[in-house]
């Protein structure tokens, strides 16, 4: 019998599995469908009990059907045989035949927690882990892995080089490689945490991170459905792009229910990718920011009125722009914010006009009451109090830095004059370019400062109101869908999550810190990152106060993930010369493959680096069936995207070496590594972070004279 021979009865026996699976499938799918035919029909018993029933039966056989029919692509990707000769399929959901045998173990469920951790030091009671992969129905490929060779009867086959190393040496598609079938055992206790508390992951590059934070915030969902999908969870990544790279991977999973932002989106209504240089950075992400800010936020506004001149009976009542300015500091005293109290200052005013009028001796003077009823009938002192004291939106005050008087006053003493300079520059070009990332985190604590105007509660409206006040024709389960609806969903400023993911950590700054912790005041976290790869360039001990601050007082679960799963040993040895120039005692990540490929360093002259960048993009696609990425300077990034037109299509992505965080790419063409290296903040950090993004390719392009 040939090696080729035992591979395909292999093949064939988890061919009659799958077979067996998606035969009850369709089972089950036609059941709910009949479920739901069926509950529909209950409406025609006429009962209010029968309604309520009905509505039950539709929408639960309604999700389950969605359900069945999400999770049919790759369904069942593994298989552990056991010392005591059970045999365990693994999926992405659980299946069990009609007669109540299990099929399918969900990869969420305690009995699939071998599939992940066991190893040939600790078995676990697994002798033959199999992974299985698959194309529609159809199976394509195994790899074994033998666990326990002594307990393994005589005649089990293995066949396959081993499931991490032959995924790892496949191309990863656009988006992030779904690894559930090669999750190890370091990556799995991470994910399998306790849900409550703070669970800290933290590794080198390609050790997975990512991936642990997104399957355990799958896991969570399996594990405590009501308290995680009904509060919600929050992934919070560094960029947009990063951000669209993992949105697949949920769904993936079997989950749909959690939000995805980056760190320029969290704010509502407002979004940036642009980024800051790294001194502007550290100075917008200080906690001196927010005492900048909470000046900014008490201050009058620009181009306001001056003073109130009001003539009333014969008498001109006239308060100057000191006693004005008294008003509004008494209102805003110990914290109470703008937006919340624009009564209180509006009574102020109403109120030093009265005290004047009597002072002046004003012939006929009503009671105040009267005198304010009249005051505030005219239209030229509600324009002045509009114009006086608006309500402000946070991208209002935020816009007051870049008037440079404004700044100087508003940071004296807090920042530096060198700080100064810097802010100044970067917000004199605010409403050209537009915010930053950075800025984002500004708004939000403005937001805080500011407070949420008063305005009338709306009244809930009925989905079935149409104009005219003609009500559409609906059932009561149709109107019970409704109300569940409007119950899920949440406002936009959401800020009541259950679970809170932070990925790629060790780039947020203090006052993003904060944003974040807004968000998760009443939940668990998971918060993964590398120190080595900050960008962060700022003070950081307030950075640990800040994102101490935002996680509480709850227990730490600390996990370090110790295996680069992503890069050969050929490509992680030049990322790790780089991090050694600053940290040669760093303990990093072991490389676990060789593909006997060396990177390419290209030096070119100037002139030539347009077209040597081409030629290395050109071989590097030629080379890698999957994605390839190209990194730049954040300077050049325009710059070489235009020279590479529409060239690659789907498959080439142009990035910043900021926006390369948590990426992943088979091929890499990094050009002008040196400009990235030469930042005097967070260079090399950088450069390691860009150097380790490549699984199978890298070549860098250094311009040189």
């Amino acid at each position: 019998m040939t090696d080729q021979t035992t591979l395909e009865q292999e093949i064939a026996a988890e061919q009659r599995h799958l077979d067996r699976v998606y035969a009850r499938l369709a089972e089950l799918r036609r059941a709910a469908a009949r479920a739901e035919r069926d509950g529909y029909r209950l409406a025609g018993v006429g009962t209010f009990g029968a309604l309520v029933e009905r509505d039950a039966m539709v929408f639960h056989a309604a999700q389950r059907r969605h359900l069945l029919d999400a999770e049919h692509e790759g369904l069942v990707f593994g298989r552990l045989d056991l010392r005591d000769r059970q045999v365990l399929h693994v999926g992405r959901l659980g299946v069990r035949g009609d007669d109540a045998e299990t099929l399918v173990v969900d990869w969420r469920a305690p009995a699939a927690a071998a599939f992940y951790r066991a190893t040939p030091a600790e078995p676990l009671g697994v002798v033959r882990r199999r992974t299985i992969s698959s194309s529609d129905e159809k199976v394509t490929r195994i790899e074994d892995d033998l666990l326990d060779p002594e307990a393994a009867p005589p005649d089990m086959p293995v066949v396959g080089d081993g499931a991490l190393l032959a995924t790892l040496s496949r191309a990863t598609g656009r988006g992030m490689r779904d690894i559930i079938a090669t999750i190890q055992r370091e990556q799995d206790e991470a994910i399998r945490s306790p849900g409550s508390g703070v669970t800290i992951v933290s590794g080198g590059p390609g050790t997975g991170k990512t991936a642990v934070a997104l399957h355990r915030a799958a896991y969570l969902l399996y594990a405590d459905r009501s308290r995680y999908a009904g509060g919600g969870i929050l992934v919070v990544g560094p960029s947009a792009v990063f951000v669209e790279y993992i949105a697949s991977v949920l769904p993936s999973l079997g989950e749909e229910t959690a939000t995805l932002h980056s760190l320029g989106s969290l704010f509502p209504g407002m979004s940036a990718t642009r980024t800051d240089g790294p001194e502007v950075a550290a100075v917008k992400g200080s906690l001196r920011m927010r005492r900048v800010l909470e000046r900014a936020a008490r201050d009058a506004v620009p181009d306001g009125p001056q003073e109130l001149r009001l003539l009333y009976r014969g008498a001109l009542l006239r308060l100057e722009r000191r006693e004005l300015d008294g008003i509004r500091d008494r209102v805003l005293h110990r914290g109470a914010r703008r937006n919340e109290v624009r009564r209180a200052g509006f009574d102020g005013v109403l109120a030093a006009l009265y005290a004047q009028a009597r002072r002046v001796a004003v012939t006929g003077l009503p009671e105040q009451r009267a005198f304010e009823d009249e005051i505030i009938e005219r239209p030229e002192f509600r324009e002045f109090l509009k114009a006086w004291w608006p309500r402000l939106h946070p991208r209002h005050v935020l816009g007051w830095l870049a008037r440079p008087d404004r700044l100087h006053r508003y940071a004296a003493g807090i920042l530096s004059r060198a700080e100064v300079g810097l802010l100044a520059g970067a917000y004199r070009s605010l409403d050209a370019e537009g915010l930053t990332v950075a800025d984002i985190a500004l708004l939000d604590e403005l937001d805080a400062l500011l407070g949420k105007p008063v305005r009338p509660k709306k009244a809930n409206r009925d989905p079935f109101q149409l104009s005219g006040g003609v009500r559409e024709l609906s059932t009561f389960g149709e109107r019970q869908r409704a109300a569940r609806a409007a119950a899920r969903e949440r406002p936009d400023d959401y800020r009541d999550y259950a679970h809170v993911v932070v990925d790629e950590s060790q780039d947020v700054s203090p006052m993003q810190w904060r944003m974040v912790g807004r968000r998760g005041r009443l939940a668990s976290w998971t918060v993964v990152g590398d120190p080595a790869q900050t960008a962060w360039t700022g003070d950081q001990e307030e950075l640990d106060r800040a994102r101490d601050q935002a996680l509480g007082r709850r227990r730490r679960h600390r996990f370090t993930l110790s295996t680069n799963y992503r890069n050969s040993a050929e490509i992680f040895a030049v990322a790790a010369a780089e991090i050694r120039r600053i940290y040669p005692d760093l303990a990093l990540p072991s490389a676990v493959r060789s593909t006997g490929v060396d990177p390419v360093a290209l030096h070119v002259p100037v002139a030539e680096l347009a077209p040597a960048t081409l030629d290395a993009v050109d071989a590097v696609l030629a080379e890698v069936a999957g994605t390839v990425g190209v990194i730049t300077p954040v300077p050049r990034r325009d710059e070489v995207a235009g020279w590479l037109g529409d060239r690659g299509g789907a498959r080439l992505q142009v990035v910043t070496s900021l926006q390369a965080k948590g990426m992943e790419y088979d091929g890499v063409v990094l050009v002008c590594p040196g400009e990235i290296r030469a930042d005097p903040g967070s260079g090399v950090r950088t450069l390691y972070v860009a150097l380790s993004r490549a699984t199978q390719r890298l070549t860098t392009v250094e311009p040189t004279g």
